[in-house]
């Protein structure tokens, strides 16, 4: 809903006070980059130097998803620049970034109480709390969504303020100057944007951006296979160099370094035991500094940090510590028991409620992120600010959480935002860098603290233990008369949200929200399908352990269970896997595109013992049909291929979509593989990647993408594979072996 009345709007915010007046007019900011010597600035998203080169403001952080090649190709492609003299740098955290698009989405987390006041990206109340709360959160997929109109408007203003400063020096009316390659040109003339660039900044820029006909786009028909990369990534060539940096690559004058040991996930942890004088003959040991939930050595060298915690041997005790028996009961006690709320009904109420005469159990266990790079950060407090270097999702979020920790303003927190190397939505939690800002302030020195890899799996939160049974009332023919899904999980959105905007412990968080109906862990449950009387029920279990986000998230499970369903439902009727979807998508032609077209794609076989299973889902305005196959051999089955076909509206880098689904698609096959943990005392099973089942290189199928051609407003590529690989894999698994799979992740002896 967009709010365009003038006059005092009056709305219960997500700490429960009263907020009045958000202003209707709109607001200034000052540039939060400042433009250096011999550099004009064009609104906070690009400068122009002397030489020629254009640097963009990128606000969100580089964590393998390109954005730091998105952004700038829609600026360059908008201003008319030289792909080659195009540079980026990280944005501070400003109101002039604001993420609102993510703010509109994760309303029901920041305004519970009536978030369809703000859950549109022209509301105002999401753009005014998004502004005021430097929101600059890098997640869901939303940069295109959030930052491409204002920067394609900041590009255009520079354009036509450089054709003006040509212009007026050739005589001529700024209209007729073309801009392209980092020229001005006119009639054979032409300047570049370097020796234009200072005077440009002189003029005013149009009241109305003049954007070019055409946004930027890569249409697949342009890139056959073995066509050259018309915007190679800006972040690879300073990857491939090791010369991009990580918070583990920070140095500082005078740094020392600390190792972390963290207490077992429990209600209520403290250290009872820690031999101190083990270490002191460490050679470069200096202290220990002891925090809520751990404990760590400060040395000058990481290997000594880590060596003197090896023989202090801290241990902690824990009350009440996570056990995944106790989950597994309470989950089962939830979906046998537990009270459920109707998210959403459609139809003949009598024909969903009752005994269905079909009902399948599924289930998902809890899963890892299994990040390449491990919790890093460094800090450094000193007259009276806190410098931080950081990889994270949320930068307002851990300034905030830093200065809580140190006692500081936020005001007098600086975060240097650094690339992550890999996230899947783990950097949306600030662990690592409210642990080093604490272990700065007691050391009063720069300190660097790198989580070991058994310290990330022990801190981290696992996505969630899902329970699903899927209920249907089949009609005459074999199609789907009824669909019910009765779905257990924690309210595991809610109780993120709480940790994220409220600062909450995850124990007081998910605590909170105990009990409460969370639409958003059900996100794609409704399935695309034209059925007449269905029913979605959240049953949200209470099972002792804080949960995460993850990537796919809901959407992960909620398309396991739809498309292993909706595949049974087939079969049990003796209909084609294919044309039984397809006769149900006549509302969504463009997902029976995918479908159509990803089957002729791999040769679709018809699935009945062909060794191929077929999914599909949707994401937003995002689409995927995906065929998984597989066959049976000596040592089990084994998955060949995977093809699968995208429509994610108009593409702006096809590499960069095709990367994104392609790691979605390896992505989602590591879930469905492994990544799940057990726990006992509050400690996970295992500790280092090895334990958990993950694919190699070898394990890796073929696999095939191909993009349909859309004018719609672009999707997300990057959750997209996750989604629908498992289902098509479990469905594949079916065809060549007979056996239904209905867990992730897929037990290791069944493949």
């Amino acid at each position: 809903m967009a709010v365009t009345r003038r006059g005092v709007l009056v709305a219960a915010l997500a700490g429960g006070g009263l907020a009045l007046g958000y202003a209707i007019g709109p607001r200034r900011y000052p540039l939060p980059l400042a433009p250096r010597e011999g550099e004009a600035a064009f609104d906070a998203w690009i400068r122009i130097g002397r030489e020629g080169v254009v640097t963009v403001a990128v606000p969100q952080v580089e964590m393998g998803q390109g954005v730091t090649t998105l952004i700038p190709q829609v600026v360059a492609h908008e201003l008319g620049a030289d792909w080659r003299r195009v540079a980026v740098e990280p944005a501070p955290v400003s109101a002039r970034y604001a993420n609102v698009a993510l703010a509109a989405r994760w309303a029901p987390l920041w305004f519970p109480l009536a978030p369809g006041l703000a859950d549109e990206p022209d509301d105002l109340i999401a753009r005014r709390w998004a502004e005021d709360h430097l929101f600059n959160a890098t997640a869901d997929g939303t940069a295109l969504a959030a930052f491409e109109g204002a920067a394609r408007a900041a590009a255009a203003c520079a354009r036509a303020m450089l054709a003006q400063a040509a212009a007026a020096r050739w005589g001529v009316a700024w209209e007729e100057c073309a801009v392209e390659q980092g020229f001005v040109v006119h009639e054979g003339r032409r300047l570049s944007f370097g020796a234009l660039a200072e005077e440009a900044a002189t003029f005013a820029p149009p009241a109305t951006p003049p954007l070019r006909p055409e946004p930027a786009t890569e249409r697949p028909a342009e890139f056959p296979p073995g066509a050259p990369l018309r915007h190679p990534r800006l972040d690879l060539p300073s990857k491939a160099a090791g010369a991009f940096t990580f918070a583990g690559d920070v140095r500082l004058p005078d740094m020392v370094f600390a190792a972390i040991r963290h207490a077992p996930l429990g209600a209520s942890t403290s250290l009872s035991d820690l031999d101190e004088a083990t270490a002191k003959g460490l050679r470069g040991f200096l202290q220990v500094v002891r925090g809520p939930g751990w404990v760590a050595a400060v040395a000058t060298d990481t290997w000594t940090a880590e060596n003197a915690l090896g023989r202090m041997a801290p241990r902690f005790k824990v009350a009440a510590g996570v056990d995944s028996m106790t989950v597994d009961a309470a989950m089962d006690a939830a979906m046998r028991a537990g009270a459920a709320h109707a998210l959403h009904e459609q139809g003949d109420r009598a024909l969903v409620r009752g005994g269905l005469p079909v009902q399948i159990r599924y289930e998902v266990a809890p899963a890892l992120h299994a990040t390449v790079e491990t919790g890093a950060a460094a800090a450094w407090l000193h007259d009276g600010r806190l410098e931080l270097w950081a990889g994270t999702q949320a930068p307002e979020a851990t300034r905030e959480a830093a200065a809580r920790a140190v006692g500081l303003d936020v005001r007098d927190v600086v975060l240097y935002p650094v690339g992550i190397g890999g996230s899947f939505d783990r950097r949306l939690e600030s662990g690592p860098a409210v642990e080093a800002a604490t272990i700065a302030k007691a050391v009063d020195r720069p300190v660097q603290l790198c989580w070991a890899r058994r310290e990330e799996f022990r801190a981290g939160l696992p996505r969630p233990p899902v329970v699903a049974v899927m209920a249907a009332r089949p009609d005459r023919a074999g199609g789907i008369a009824a669909w019910r899904a009765r779905i257990a999980v924690p309210p595991t959105a809610r109780e993120f949200g709480r940790r994220l905007f409220g600062g909450e412990a995850p124990f007081q968080a998910s605590a909170a929200v105990a009990g409460e109906a969370d639409p958003m862990a059900l996100d794609g449950a409704l399935p695309p399908y034209a059925i007449a009387n269905l029913a979605i029920d959240h049953v949200p279990a209470t099972v002792g352990l804080p949960t995460a986000r993850l990537r796919g998230n809901a959407h992960g499970w909620t398309a396991f269970f739809n498309e292993s369903f909706v595949d049974e439902l087939a079969h049990r009727a003796g209909r084609e896997p294919l044309s039984y979807r397809m006769a149900m998508l006549g509302r969504d032609p463009r997902l029976a595109e995918c479908l159509q077209r990803v089957a002729a794609l791999a040769q679709w076989g018809g699935g009945d013992a062909s060794g191929q299973g077929i999914a599909c889902h949707r994401i937003g305005e995002g689409r995927i049909a995906v065929v998984a196959s597989a066959r049976r051999g000596a040592e089990g089955a084994r998955v060949d291929r995977l093809s699968a076909v995208v429509d994610i509206g108009r593409i702006v880098n096809l590499d960069i979509a095709r990367q994104q689904v392609e790691g979605g698609l390896v992505f989602g096959l590591g879930l469905a593989l492994g990544c799940s943990v057990r726990y006992e005392g509050g400690r996970p099973d295992g500790e280092r990647l090895a334990g958990l089942a993950l694919p190699t290189l070898e394990d890796c199928p073929d696999i095939d993408v191909e993009f349909v051609e859309s004018a719609a407003e672009p999707a997300d590529p990057g959750e997209l594979g996750v989604a629908a690989v498992a289902p098509a894999l479990a469905n594949a698994l079916y065809s060549a072996t007979g056996l239904r799979l209905r867990r992730l992740p897929f037990f290791a002896e069944e493949l």
